[in-house]
């Protein structure tokens, strides 16, 4: 199953959208659905990144070098 969703696009961005479209026979469709695609994991990972962030800073969580998490686990040379 699939939604339908519509965006605003800057003039340049929808121009040039649009030849790339005319040059390879696909639709624009075509091209903002696997700009997405291909996008959002990424834009998701961020996302989790960041709020992880935070929540460490606001609980005051200790963070650990990777030279120390080497010495604790023994795994030094």
């Amino acid at each position: 199953m699939s939604k339908q969703t519509a965006i605003r696009l800057p003039d340049e961005t929808y121009e040039r959208l649009k030849a790339l479209s005319e040059r390879t026979g696909r639709t624009s469709a075509y091209y903002l659905r696997e700009a997405i695609e291909k996008h959002i994991e990424d834009m998701e990972d961020l996302y989790l990144a960041e709020e992880a962030t935070r929540q460490r800073i606001a609980n005051k969580e200790r963070t650990y070098t990777l030279e120390e998490v080497m010495r604790d686990l023994d795994l030094e040379n």
